[in-house]
Formats: C-alpha cells, sequence, structure tokens
C-alpha cells in the first residue's frame, strides 16, 4: 500500500506452516513441539527467527497448529494501544487453544499488565531476551535426545520470510528519546552489532539463495555511534562500524540491498551516490512524522520542513531514481489545523514514493501523554483521512509517471493470475506490487525485466521484455 494506517503484522507458524519446514522434515519425538506465534515489526521477526533457530539446534520441533504444540511462543509487540491489544488477544487465543504459553517480547516488560488479563501463562520475557526464552524452555519442556547430523539447521538459521529476501537486523535498541515512543524503555539504548558479524551473516544468507537484503534496526543511521565506530575486521581486512562503510561491503554481495528506518542524518549525503552508481537500491525509510518546526520540538525529532525538502532536492538531484518512504503521526497533542495543513504543504512540496500514516496514539509510558490540548479522536479521523487523500493523488500521479519504463523485478509468488514481484521501489508488505497477468514462466527469487503498462494509486502492472 502506498498510503496506510497501523495494522498489527503478524507472522505465525501456527495453521500457517512457516517455508522453510517444508525443506527441514520435522523429526517426530515425544513433547518437544513447539509453536510460535511472531507479533509486530521486522525488527521482531529477526528475534522470533533467532529464538526457533536456537529451539531447532537443540532438538525441538516447530510445529504448524495449537493442537499439535506441547508448548506456545507468542512474541509480541506493545508500540502503541493497538498493538497491545492484539498482543493481549493473541495470547488468549493461545492459552484457549493450548493452555502452556510463554510470552516474549516488546510487551513483556509490562509483565503485571499481561498476568491482570492472563494470570496462567508459564512464563514472562522481555524483548530480544533470547536465552531466558530458551531457558524457560527448558523448564517446562526438557532438552529433548536428538541427533544433529540428521536434523540439521541450515547456517541461515530458520527464516520466517520467503527463501530470496531476508532481514538483517544490525543493532538494538535506540539513543533517541521521541516523546511519542516508549522503544528505548523497551529495547534500550543503541547497541550495534559488530560489522564483521553483520557482513558474515549477510554473506551466508547471499550463499542460501537470497536475492534481497532489507537492513533493519530501530536507527539505522546511528549504527556504531555506541561503540565510537570502531574498527572492525571481516575477511582480513578492517571496516569501521559506521553505515556507509556497512553499506560499500554489502554493495559487494551482489544482491539488492534496501535500507530502512534511516534518520537523515548528514553522512546520509553520502550514501546517495553508492544509489546513484547501482550499488545499493535507491530507496530510503526515513520517518519523518511531521513538518512543523514546533510540533517536531514536542516530539523531541530534530530537523525542519525546510532544511529537509533541501536535502531531498539534493538527493533528488544526485539520484534521480531514488524512492523516498516515510511515516507520519497527525493528531500529535497541541497540533493545530495550521499546523496540520503545514504538513499537508509539505507532503505537496516533497512529493514523497510511499506514505504511512498514524493517528497519534497516547502509548502508556511516552513522555507526550502529559502534553496539553489532545486532539479529539474525531479531529485525528478527518486529519487522516485528508492526509491520506493528498498522498493517494501524489503517489498516483508518481505510479502513472512510470507508465512505459522497464524495471527490474524481483518475483514474490506466481498465482492462478500470474506473476507478482517488486520493483527497486517496494519493500515487502508496506509498499506496492508490479502485477504481470497470464505471465507464468518464473519462480519466487527470480530477476526479470518487465515494462509497466498500468498503474494505479498503490500498484503497477507490466509486461516481459528481453532484458
Amino acid at each position: 500500500m502506498t498510503v496506510e494506517t497501523y495494522t498489527p503484522n503478524k507472522t505465525t507458524t501456527l495453521e500457517t506452516p512457516v517455508k522453510i519446514l517444508e525443506d527441514s522434515p520435522v523429526q517426530k519425538t515425544n513433547g518437544t513441539r513447539i509453536g510460535f506465534v511472531s507479533l509486530g515489526c521486522p525488527k521482531n521477526l529477526v528475534d522470533s527467527e533467532r529464538i526457533l533457530t536456537q529451539l531447532r539446534t537443540e532438538g525441538y520441533d516447530v510445529v504448524p497448529t495449537y493442537n499439535d504444540s506441547d508448548l506456545v511462543i507468542v512474541n509480541t509487540c506493545g508500540f502503541i494501544d493497538s498493538a497491545v491489544q492484539e498482543s493481549l488477544d493473541t495470547i488468549g487465543e493461545a492459552l484457549a487453544e493450548n493452555g502452556k504459553v510463554i510470552v516474549t517480547g516488546c510487551l513483556g516488560i509490562k509483565e503485571d499488565e499481561i498476568r491482570e488479563v492472563h494470570p496462567n501463562v508459564l512464563a514472562i520475557t522481555g524483548p530480544h531476551a533470547y536465552e531466558e526464552v530458551v531457558n524457560q524452555v527448558h523448564e517446562h519442556l526438557p532438552k529433548p535426545e536428538h541427533n544433529p547430523y540428521l536434523n540439521l539447521v541450515p547456517d541461515i538459521g530458520i527464516k520466517l520470510t520467503p527463501r530470496h529476501y531476508a532481514y538483517l537486523k544490525i543493532s538494538e535498541g535506540c539513543n533517541h528519546r521521541c516523546t511519542f515512543c516508549i522503544i528505548p524503555s523497551m529495547r534500550g539504548d543503541l547497541d550495534s552489532r559488530p560489522v564483521g558479524d553483520v557482513l558474515g551473516e549477510a554473506q551466508r544468507l547471499v550463499k542460501a539463495g537470497v536475492k534481497e537484503l532489507l537492513v533493519i534496526s530501530q536507527d539505522t543511521s546511528a549504527y556504531g555511534v555506541d561503540v565510537k565506530h570502531k574498527t572492525d575486521f571481516w575477511e582480513g581486512m578492517p571496516i569501521k562500524t559506521h553505515m556507509q562503510q556497512l553499506c560499500e561491503e554489502l554493495a559487494k554481495q551482489g544482491v539488492w540491498i534496501r535500507l530502512h528506518y534511516v534518520y537523515p542524518y548528514p553522512h546520509v549525503d553520502k550514501i546517495i551516490p553508492l544509489m546513484a552508481e547501482g550499488k545499493i537500491l535507491p530507496y530510503l525509510d526515513i520517518p519523518f512524522q511531521h513538518a512543523n518546526k514546533r510540533i517536531l520540538k514536542l516530539m523531541k525529532r530534530p530537523g525542519s520542513s525546510d532544511r529537509v525538502l533541501e536535502r531531498i532536492a539534493k538527493w533528488r538531484e544526485t539520484c534521480p531514481e531514488l524512492v523516498i518512504r516515510s511515516t507520519f503521526i497527525v493528531g500529535f497533542p497541541g497540533e493545530t489545523e495550521e499546523e496540520f495543513e503545514e504538513l499537508l504543504d509539505f507532503l505537496e512540496d516533497a512529493q514523497l514514493d510511499r506514505v504511512g500514516c498514524f493517528k497519534y496514539s497516547p502509548v502508556e509510558g511516552a513522555t507526550a501523554n502529559a502534553l496539553p490540548d489532545h486532539v479529539s479522536d474525531e479531529v485525528m479521523e478527518d486529519r487522516l483521512q485528508r492526509f491520506m487523500a493528498v498522498q493517494a493523488k501524489i503517489s498516483s500521479d508518481k505510479l502513472q509517471a512510470r507508465i512505459g519504463q522497464e524495471y527490474l523485478i524481483l518475483v514474490d509468488e506466481v498465482n492462478d493470475l500470474g506473476i507478482v514481484g517488486r520493483s527497486y521501489m517496494d519493500a515487502p508488505e508496506v509498499d506496492g506490487k508490479v502485477y504481470m497477468s497470464d505471465d507464468f514462466d518464473a519462480e519466487p527469487g527470480d530477476l526479470i525485466w518487465a515494462q509497466i503498462i498500468h498503474a494505479d494509486e498503490h500498484d503497477v502492472w507490466g509486461v516481459r521484455v528481453e532484458d
């Protein structure tokens, strides 16, 4: 979708088997079967993959239904109220269907809140508490006896994404203290992974057939700030723990590299030439959140609309094919009609390609809750709809301009209607699709050239052309 409101992203091994299990037959054991539900953002998905990988390494089976599970793990999201409710509902569903449930993830820091609703959960841990989760599993389902040589786990571990793309998490936590956000209280301050570890994981993923690496963290631009960009080593070569050096090395893997959650720090300017040279995808996911200077100050967010527009203009001058995705909040406490209209003006001036919009949600623990002059839900809904209408027209016009152009398409699936894929403009799950009707000669992960022949405000349609 080009413009969207928040919808929790549930990835589950329950009722819908994880793709990798089809290629790793389950070795049946007695009382060691795990069901797993992963909620929330891609960062949470990576945490789920790590937990599942450890459990599978120890010989536990991961099964696709509640009834077949001896225990269910729910990895929760607690970012905003709707995500909290989704998590609580999912825990309740797992308890009703199975009865033995371990809870982990961001909502896990609010143990009292969870136990007030669901007192019978077996254990609760916080986010990226991999060892604690596995230890809790050991307590309730003792380690199985197994031969690791008969039930191998791939070098890349268990993945919950399709085989041809994967999320590459480069850090945990965040040093920002945005007043609407409680992520630092959930996940802590910035904790960057060693650059050699990140590049090693990337190389293993590419060798396993991954065609697109989606770089994620809470603040990708800040990578390495916590360790003062110290030098690490990769294949005997010194490399700084820094966003630019990381991108330069990832570009050598020969696959699509897509950057998410990028703050517009000055050094981001140095990434744009890499995009213009075709080394990484000309795609930036930057959460601007608002345009009005006063509101940004209340949010404790950097920047102003004038400076942002200047940066965007310079980026596009360097890399005309650059696609920018962003998210915004409407109805932040104290937001006036004039300040909201300034945001609409910014949309018109910035001409962003992909945009998501949230109504402000008073998340428990967020300091913005104490601000005066909260905006009514009716006004927020009106502003959301007006925002979406403006952006929908922008998105539609930009996609119409793509008609007649040729793009390399990464195939995601082939269904009864034909090929469904994405261009460099489209991140999985959050952006649009490229549809190639009545063309079935492809497999997921293939890269093919297509000419765009039709577009609406979200998606485009194309026909194959010779490369």
